[in-house]
C-alpha cells in the first residue's frame, strides 16, 4: 500500500534527452525546428498534390497521401516537446501526458506497420496479379484498408498502457530517453515489471514480425514476377515503383526490431535514444524524398501545380523539386 502511495505522488517525469549536448541546446534547437519544418512541408504538399491532381487518383498514390497524413501526426507527438525540451532546463512532463504522448506514439506508430503492409499488398497485387488488380484494390478497398490500419493501430497500444498507469513509481522521476516510451518507463517502477514485459514484447513483436514477415513475402513474390519479365527496361519500370517504398521498410523496422522487439527492460540507454532519433524524427524527414518527391509523377504533378498556382508556390516548393532530382 505504501508503494501504491509514492506512485500516487509522482505527478511529472523529466525527459533526460542526450546529456553531454545540453550545453548545445539552441544550437540543437534551431536544427531541430528546421528538421521539423521540412518534414510538416514535405508531408503537406505531398497530401494536397495527391488530393487535388486527378492523374494520381490512384490506389498507390492514396496509400502514400495517408502515409504523409500520418507521419504530421507522428511527429507532432514528440518533435514540439522535444523543442520545448531543449531551451526548458526543467524538461518535465505530466504523469498523464507522458502515458498520452506514450499511446499517440505506439497508436500512431503501429498504424504506419500496418500501412506499410497495405501498401505492399497494392504492389502485390499490381505486378503479380494486373488482370485482377483493378478489380480487386477498388477505391472503397483501399479506403477499408486505411481505416483498418488505423482502427488497429490505435487499438493495439491500449493494454500496454493500462497496465503501465497502474505501476507504482519510486526514486528517481527521471525518463532517460527523448520522448515518454514504455521501456524507459518500466525502467523506473519500483515492483516486477515482468507482466508489463511481456505483454509490450507479445504485442510488439505481433505488430511488428508479422506485419514485417508479411512485407517481405510480398517482396520476394515481386521480385520473383520482376525477374521473370523478359525486357530489362519492363523489369526496371516494375520494380521502380517498389525500390522507395522497400527503402522506407528496412529503415523504419530495422529500428523498431531492435528498439521494441526484446524480453528484457535493461537495455543501453544511449543506443536506445539514437535510434528513437532515427525512426521518430529522420525517417519521417526522408519519407517525402525517397518515397515521393523522387517519383517522377509526382514531381510532374507539382509542376503543373505550379503553373496553375502561380510563382508564389513555385518559391515555396522549389527546394523540394530541386532535391528530388
Amino acid at each position: 500500500m505504501g508503494q501504491w502511495n509514492i506512485s500516487i505522488s509522482v505527478t511529472e517525469f523529466i525527459l533526460v534527452g542526450f546529456p553531454t549536448l545540453n550545453r548545445y541546446g539552441p544550437f540543437l534547437f534551431i536544427c531541430l525546428l528546421l528538421v521539423y519544418i521540412l518534414t510538416i512541408a514535405g508531408n503537406v504538399i505531398i497530401f494536397v498534390i495527391v488530393r487535388l491532381d486527378r492523374r494520381l487518383q490512384t490506389p498507390m498514390y492514396f496509400f502514400i497521401s495517408i502515409l504523409s497524413f500520418l507521419e504530421i501526426w507522428y511527429t507532432a507527438v514528440t518533435i514540439p516537446k522535444m523543442l520545448s525540451n531543449l531551451l526548458d532546463e526543467g524538461r518535465s512532463i505530466p504523469f498523464n501526458g507522458c502515458l498520452l504522448q506514450t499511446y499517440f506514439f505506439h497508436s500512431l506508430g503501429a498504424s504506419e506497420c500496418y500501412l506499410l503492409t497495405a501498401m505492399a499488398y497494392d504492389r502485390y497485387l499490381a505486378i503479380c496479379q494486373p488482370l485482377h488488380y483493378p478489380s480487386l484494390m477498388t477505391s472503397k478497398m483501399t479506403i477499408k484498408l486505411a481505416v483498418a490500419c488505423f482502427t488497429l493501430g490505435f487499438l493495439c497500444p491500449i493494454t500496454e498502457v493500462i497496465l503501465i498507469s497502474q505501476l507504482p513509481f519510486c526514486g528517481s522521476n527521471e525518463i532517460q530517453h527523448i520522448f515518454c516510451d514504455f521501456p524507459p518507463l518500466l525502467s523506473l517502477a519500483c515492483t516486477d515489471t515482468s507482466i508489463n514485459v511481456l505483454a509490450d514484447f507479445f504485442i510488439n513483436s505481433f505488430i511488428i514480425l508479422l506485419t514485417f514477415s508479411f512485407i517481405m513475402i510480398s517482396y520476394f513474390r515481386i521480385i520473383i514476377t520482376i525477374l521473370r519479365i523478359r525486357t530489362s527496361s519492363g523489369r526496371i519500370k516494375a520494380f521502380s515503383t517498389c525500390v522507395s517504398h522497400l527503402t522506407v521498410v528496412l529503415l523504419f523496422f530495422t529500428c523498431i526490431m531492435f528498439m521494441y522487439v526484446r524480453l528484457t527492460k535493461s537495455y543501453s540507454l544511449y543506443y536506445d535514444r539514437v535510434l528513437a532519433v532515427i525512426y521518430s524524427v529522420l525517417t519521417p524527414i526522408l519519407n517525402p524524398f525517397i518515397y515521393s518527391l523522387r517519383n517522377k509523377e509526382i514531381r510532374l504533378a507539382l509542376k503543373r501545380l505550379l503553373c496553375v498556382k502561380g510563382l508564389g508556390i513555385m518559391i515555396m516548393i522549389k527546394p523540394f523539386i530541386d532535391f528530388g532530382k
